[in-house]
Order: C-alpha cells, then sequence, then structure tokens
C-alpha cells in the first residue's frame, strides 16, 4: 500500500484487490462479477447425439429430404417413373398461381380457415364451459363428444356422403318429420357444399378442441374464480375476466392446428366429394387439386411443384403466427441459460 503525505495526490491506493480508494476517502467500484461458463463435456455430448441422433435422422428422412425431393421434381415434366430429363424449370410454377382452378382452391382453403376459427372456436369454449361444471353425466358427454375425433376419416366421410345423397337419410329424415319443402342437395349445389363441409368438419373435430380447453382449464386455480365470486362477479364476468385471459395460451395453440389442418385439409373433401365434384362444388382444396393434376393426371413433376408450394404456404403462416401471435407464450416459458 503506498501513501502520499506531501499534500495534494491523484494516485490510487488499493487495499485489496479490484478495490481502489482515491483522495477524500473515495472508494473505487469493483468490476462486475462475470458468470462461470462450464463447456459440455464429451459425455454429455456423446449422449445428446446418442438421444437426440435417432430423432434427427428420422426427420431427415422423412420430413426434409420428401421436400428436397419434390423441389427437384418439380422443375421436371415428369411421369413418375424414371428419371426424368425434361427440365421446365419454374414454368410448373408458374401455371400454379396462373391456373384458375388453383387460385379458387386456394380460396376454398382460407374460407375453411376462417370458418373453422370462427364456428368451432366459440362453440367449443361453450362446451367446454358448460362440461366443466359439476353435473351429472359429464363424463359420458365428453366421450360423445370426442368420439368423432378418433374416427377415422374414411369411416367419416363415406357416412355422411351416404346420408346426405339426394335420397339420403337427411332428406329422408325431413320428410318423415313433414319438412320436405327443406330438401337440398346438400354435395353438390354450389351454395350449400362448403357449408356442409363446414359442419362434417365441426361435428367431427370440435371434440378435440373441446378437450383442449378443458385440459386449459384444470391449470386455472379455483381460488382466483372463488375470490372473485365473494367480491360480487357474476359467473360471466368471472369466465371473461379470469377463464378466458388465462386460457388465452390454449386457445392460441389450438387456433394454430386448426389453421395448419384446414390448410392441408383432403381426406374428407376427396372421400365425400371426389376429384370432380369438388371443383364444381366449391370444395376443392389445394391438397386435393395437387392429387387431381398431379397423380391422377400423370403429371408428377406438376403434382410436386403443387406440394412444395403448400408446404412454404403452410410454413409462411406457421412463421408469422409464431413470430406475432405465440410469441408471448414463448417468451414466458423460455429462459436465458447461464
Amino acid at each position: 500500500m503506498s501513501s502520499n503525505f506531501g499534500g495534494e495526490s491523484s494516485a490510487v491506493t488499493e487495499d485489496a484487490p479490484g478495490i481502489g480508494r482515491r483522495e477524500g476517502g473515495g472508494v473505487q467500484a469493483p468490476p462486475p462479477l462475470r458468470p462461470i461458463r462450464r463447456g459440455i463435456g464429451w459425455a454429455q455430448r456423446l449422449e445428446i447425439a446418442a438421444l437426440s441422433g435417432p430423432a434427427i435422422l428420422v426427420y431427415l428422412g422423412f420430413v426434409i429430404f420428401p421436400v428436397l425431393m419434390a423441389a427437384y421434381y418439380g422443375f421436371y415434366r415428369w411421369k413418375g417413373f424414371g428419371v426424368p430429363t425434361n427440365f421446365v424449370g419454374l414454368e410448373n410454377y408458374k401455371t400454379i398461381l396462373q391456373d384458375s382452378p388453383f387460385l379458387a382452391a386456394l380460396e376454398h382453403n382460407a374460407l375453411i380457415v376462417a370458418l373453422s376459427l370462427v364456428l368451432q372456436g366459440p362453440v367449443a369454449i361453450l362446451l367446454a364451459l358448460l362440461l366443466n361444471q359439476r353435473i351429472r353425466g359429464r363424463s359420458l358427454v365428453r366421450v360423445l363428444i370426442f368420439v368423432p375425433f378418433v374416427i377415422s376419416e374414411v369411416i367419416v366421410g363415406t357416412a355422411w356422403s351416404l346420408m346426405l345423397q339426394t335420397n339420403g337419410a337427411v332428406n329422408g329424415l325431413l320428410n318423415s318429420i313433414g319438412l320436405g319443402s327443406l330438401r337440398q342437395d346438400w354435395l353438390a349445389n354450389p351454395k350449400l357444399a362448403l357449408w356442409t363441409l363446414m359442419m362434417i368438419l365441426t361435428w367431427k373435430y370440435i371434440g378435440f378442441a373441446v378437450i383442449l380447453f378443458l385440459a386449459g382449464m384444470q391449470n386455472i386455480p379455483e381460488e382466483l374464480s372463488e375470490a372473485a365470486a365473494v367480491d360480487g362477479a357474476s359467473y360471466w364476468q368471472i369466465q371473461r375476466r379470469i377463464t378466458l385471459p388465462l386460457l388465452g395460451p390454449t386457445i392460441r395453440i389450438w387456433a394454430f392446428l386448426s389453421i395448419i389442418g384446414a390448410l392441408q385439409l383432403f381426406d374428407l373433401v376427396y372421400i365425400i366429394w371426389g376429384q370432380y365434384i369438388a371443383a364444381t362444388a366449391g370444395t376443392s382444396t389445394m391438397a386435393t387439386y395437387m392429387v387431381t393434376e398431379g397423380r391422377n393426371a400423370g403429371n408428377y413433376g406438376y403434382g410436386n411443384a403443387v406440394a412444395v408450394v403448400l408446404f412454404f404456404i403452410s410454413l409462411a403462416i406457421a412463421l408469422v403466427y409464431q413470430r406475432f401471435v405465440l410469441r408471448r407464450d414463448t417468451e414466458g416459458a423460455l429462459t436465458e441459460g447461464r
């Protein structure tokens, strides 16, 4: 330690490492502590590679590789066998974006996305609120609502296509109860076909939304509702101010799954309407267009190009949704490692 007894001095004296004392008794602040970062050892790296390696290989083999191959074949006019040789560049993609049936199918997908959110969401929330109450037989009702979701799409499509025919069970029921004037061509009428499709989709998939919302409601503390009730809040005020805000993350996840499912809708439309009636009835989707104009037409290169377009549309919507809608949920769930 050094000191200066000769008057003014600008020297800094140190009493301890990292701590300085200036003239007049001032103490210099110690430097900030740096967090100690410990590296991952080779044993841990091998363990991570052993556990995640098979999943990564499966993902690369069944997701990334098919997408890359579809993009490759999309540059050719290919019949589905042999090595593609007729290179057409971006001609397939230009044809897709200029083809009116594809644009119509894209519009149908957009309508299905919007109607799925508007119709299924509120109904599922109301049913979940009802089934979250202590009522007799609620377990049976939950099972009955969820049953359509687990039934195969082939069975659902075949059953509804038979019931909704001109001479099917639905029109027969209307006749038997004296409402024969309401008989309709539910499948081929362009003014009704899309609404018929939405009714079938709602019937089949609303059970999944109800179960998902019920699971989210179980994570809401009952003390909040009880405290609000003690303060004089009504039932609907409790649901609007407490239940729905806390159910927000679950609703946003369901909306994301519903959007992606609606964009990729294929099986029910193809089974009920087939490859030809769907376009004229106004229920065609991008997936049915891909199969009709690709595989069924023998133009597999064009079909692969449609698949690539559908993939990038779904990817873009998923990234935008995650960036602007799911960001608050992911930021709350992730913590920075130290």
